[in-house]
């Protein structure tokens, strides 16, 4: 997508539309005619800037992304593998407001297009800062690292784990920081 203002106050518009009528009624009941109106755009508007409704819905929904990835790594130095930083507790706090379009974009186990766009992110996030810190076995653990991360918000979600947003944060952050924690032999072929 380009760069230019004007798209983006348009795409803008598109994705607060989408995230207006999503509160009201679920993803598949939302359409391109009751969202272009809304938006106060043209129906060949919404098809310059996205292909259908769930390429939206994933971009209206990337600050979840980043705000995730972003959660995740808002601590320095060494963690306390007991309580997660205050980044990640705020991050699942803000998740229930539009906990139904992200279960429309999230599928149990972490997939649908919501799932992999936070799995690449994450991974790539994980990966460069393993990387950077020169820790063992980088790719494997950013892979796990985002795996399930992805995997428990999507299953908890969906309400196949339960707690509250602080609880599940607690539980997710000791999760990671024990793959973080996983000590590799030197060996590489074990």
């Amino acid at each position: 997508m380009t760069s230019d203002p004007r798209a983006e106050r348009t795409r803008a518009k598109l994705r607060r539309a989408l995230l207006d009528e999503c509160a009201q009624r679920p993803l598949s009941e939302v359409s391109v005619a009751s969202l272009v109106r809304a938006a106060g755009v043209g129906r060949a508007t919404f098809y310059l800037h996205y292909a259908d409704l769930e390429a939206l819905a994933v971009d209206a929904c990337a600050d979840v992304v980043r705000d995730a990835v972003d959660a995740l790594h808002a601590w320095r130095g060494r963690p306390d593998p007991r309580s997660a930083p205050a980044a990640l507790l705020g991050f699942f706090a803000g998740l229930p407001a539009h906990a139904p379009l992200y279960r429309a974009l999230l599928t149990p186990g972490g997939g649908g297009p919501l799932g992999r766009v936070l799995h690449q992110d994450l991974r790539a996030r994980s990966l460069t800062e393993r990387e950077l810190a020169g820790a063992p076995q980088a790719p494997l653990v950013a892979s796990a690292v985002a795996a399930t991360f992805a995997g428990v918000l999507a299953d908890w979600l969906h309400g196949l784990v339960t707690g509250t947003p602080e609880e599940i944060a607690h539980k997710v952050w000791r999760l990671l920081v024990a793959l973080h924690a996983t000590p590799w032999e030197n060996d590489s072929t074990r």
